[in-house]
């Protein structure tokens, strides 16, 4: 298990995963999960098992409720010692470093697995949100592309 000062970082459980494909809500989910981006990611979790195993995505649960307020993860396997992540928190706990402080956490546990040097991220300059979790999750720009700006953390 991951955790942070806030989060905990359990994978995606079978029952997520199944209740996200079938539309269906669970319990221990915050009102507005899953996201358009955490339907997207359950179906291909469902699709690729290696994206399950320990360097692979997670839940975002708010230590505080115990609910799942966001996905975040590792596109495993790496590519050439480089490993792409991902996140997204509901709106309703966007704000307040969530996904910052699971960005931070993620990445440095993904510079542990064998053969990563590496992590990743791109994301659109229309997005000023998702540009500053990366920044004070300690990722640098290397790439302002014009359609995609490429970020590192090493």
């Amino acid at each position: 298990m991951i955790t942070t000062d806030r989060l905990d970082l359990p994978a995606w459980t079978d029952a997520d995963l199944a209740a996200v494909a079938a539309g269906t809500r669970l319990d221990h989910w915050a009102p507005d999960f899953p996201a358009d981006g955490d339907r997207v990611i359950a179906g291909l979790v469902a699709d690729r098992p290696e994206w399950r195993g320990e360097f692979g995505h997670r839940l975002l649960v708010e230590r505080a409720t115990g609910l799942v307020v966001g996905s975040i993860g590792l596109f495993w396997p790496p590519s050439d010692g480089r490993l792409e992540i991902g996140y997204g928190v509901v709106p309703s706990r966007r704000g307040i470093g969530y996904a910052t402080e699971a960005t931070r956490a993620l990445a440095s546990y993904a510079r542990t697995a064998p053969g990563v040097t590496v992590v990743h991220a791109g994301v659109d300059p229309a997005n000023p949100a998702s540009v500053r979790v990366l920044v004070k999750a300690g990722f640098t720009l290397v790439d302002a592309g014009a359609e995609v700006h490429r970020y590192e953390f090493i």
